[in-house]
């Protein structure tokens, strides 16, 4: 649809935009990225014919731009710069139906059903409907840039080139206006270019990125191949990391501060842990970073509370989640930056152990009630509910972790648990297999993110022996009160 071949060209002689080759098919939208004064404005007014550039061309369906004439290059393209104030009133109506005059014979001298059937059209596209006999001026900026993108669809063009769409807009106005033009994309065909500031909904709605710096491509493809990390902080010239989307497989960045002055340093002990008939805690002074299967905030984030509660054996798990924020409420605990497990095991079976290997230590809690053992490789063979998980292990170490790191973490605490309970000669009461878990385990990792780097965290590295005893032993511990207590 569009081809952009070597392109230069500028202001005053001066060259702003050197070198650039891009092609967008039918039906995609691109979008343009770069810091301020990358050359994103002015490639966008060559493209639409504005400036005229000192080499290179511009071609719509393989044909020059300057072989149109004003009104055959309106039909094939629409422009919408950024959102200004009006510079005259008018009625909604009136100017979404500006966008039809490229294809009058005089001006609206031939206004046609049709006409008034796509102008319809693109104000309810738009939601703009309910304003159609409203002055412009009183609208808010996001309903007046929504009448100007329905004033570029009335003007029914192939080709439609955006200039910060949701510049100064809130989220809602920003999704409103992206989803209305990604809608456009997929169902009519339009093909869009647009200049975005904001990487991650460039990366959202775009079917591939081009990057400028210093006005020349650094980078032109799919958005996981455009925002790398160390290429995205190069050209902004600004620490960030990336991750992904967790709806869409597309990525996102997270701006990084340059120093870590807003995270107060901690280390954690033993003597920290509570421990109530109720629940354990470990309550810090600093979030930690976790990872855990937690009924409560599981996955990866922050948090500064941590509680392993004790339940009864027949617990409602299927209301879970509302009864453990009840509770939380209920005790003056925040539910947000709380990480909760539960057990069936009594908190006076708990056992917690500090492990330390030259400057590294870590702090292992567990409970290990083993009633409800299996051997999950036999698990096909059992019918019956889930149950309140019984062991839960809880890993935390003064140091800083590596994603890769935190997951074999878990690797090595979950191989150090099945060891343990091997070395018990626990086994499932329906196979009379050695067990491997009980029925429904949680496993926690935490971390204070303060530190050298530790990287990785096998069995073979520092972290990864400590973890792999420190589970271990903790665990055959924590067996060990079970099956006194269960004698008793």
């Amino acid at each position: 649809m569009l081809k952009v071949n070597d392109l230069s060209g500028g202001y005053s002689g001066k060259s702003i935009v050197k070198n650039v080759t891009f092609h967008v098919k039918k039906g995609r939208i691109l979008g343009i990225l770069g810091p301020n004064g990358s050359g994103k404005s002015t490639l966008l007014k060559m493209i639409s014919g504005i400036i005229s550039p000192t080499s290179g061309e511009v071609l719509i369906e393989n044909q020059p731009i300057k072989s149109y004439d004003v009104k055959q290059l309106a039909k094939k393209m629409a422009v919408l710069p950024q959102l200004n104030a009006s510079t005259f009133s008018n009625l909604v109506y009136d100017a979404v139906s500006l966008g039809r005059y490229p294809h009058q014979t005089g001006f609206f001298s031939s206004w046609s059903d049709e006409d008034e059937y796509i102008v319809l059209q693109a104000m309810e596209s738009t939601g703009v409907t309910g304003y159609k006999d409203h002055y412009l001026e009183f609208l808010s900026g996001g309903e007046q840039q929504r009448v100007f993108i329905a004033q570029a669809l009335a003007q029914n063009s192939e080709l439609l080139l955006l200039d910060e769409p949701t510049n100064h807009l809130d989220i809602a106005h920003q999704k409103q206006i992206l989803d209305m033009i990604r809608l456009q994309v997929e169902q009519h065909g339009l093909t869009v270019v647009s200049i975005f500031h904001d990487i991650n909904l460039a990366s959202l709605y775009c079917d591939e990125l081009l990057l400028l710096e210093g006005g020349e491509v650094r980078a032109f493809g799919l958005p996981h191949e455009v925002i790398l990390e160390e290429q995205i902080a190069d050209v902004y010239k600004a620490r960030i990391a990336t991750y992904p989307h967790p709806e869409v497989p597309k990525p996102q960045i997270t701006m990084l501060p340059t120093n870590e002055l807003q995270r107060k340093e901690v280390q954690i002990q033993v003597s920290d842990f509570s421990i109530t008939k109720e629940y354990i805690q470990l309550k810090v002074s600093s979030p930690l970073k976790v990872i855990s299967s937690a009924v409560l905030n599981a996955g990866i984030g922050w948090y500064d509370t941590f509680l392993n509660r004790t339940v009864a054996p027949n617990y409602d798990i299927y209301h879970v989640k509302d009864e453990t924020v009840n509770f939380l409420v209920a005790n003056h605990f925040a539910p947000t930056s709380t990480v909760v497990m539960l057990t069936a095991v009594e908190t006076k079976c708990v056992e917690i152990q500090s492990f330390t290997q030259r400057e590294l230590e870590i702090i292992i809690m567990v409970t290990a009630g083993v009633g409800n053992s299996v051997d999950v490789t036999k698990t096909y063979l059992r019918e019956e509910k889930p149950h309140a998980g019984t062991i839960n292990t809880w890993v935390f170490i003064n140091g800083k972790l590596t994603d890769e790191a935190f997951i074999q973490a878990m690797i090595t605490a979950t191989e150090a648990k099945t060891k343990a309970l091997a070395d018990q000669q626990i086994k499932d009461s329906v196979t009379g297999t050695i067990a491997t878990s009980t029925a429904t385990d949680s496993l926690l990792i935490a971390a204070t993110q303060h530190g050298q780097e530790i990287q990785y965290a096998g069995p073979i590295t520092e972290v990864g022996k400590l973890i792999g005893r420190g589970v271990f032993e903790t665990t055959v511990a924590a067996i060990k009160k079970y099956k006194e207590l269960q004698n008793s």
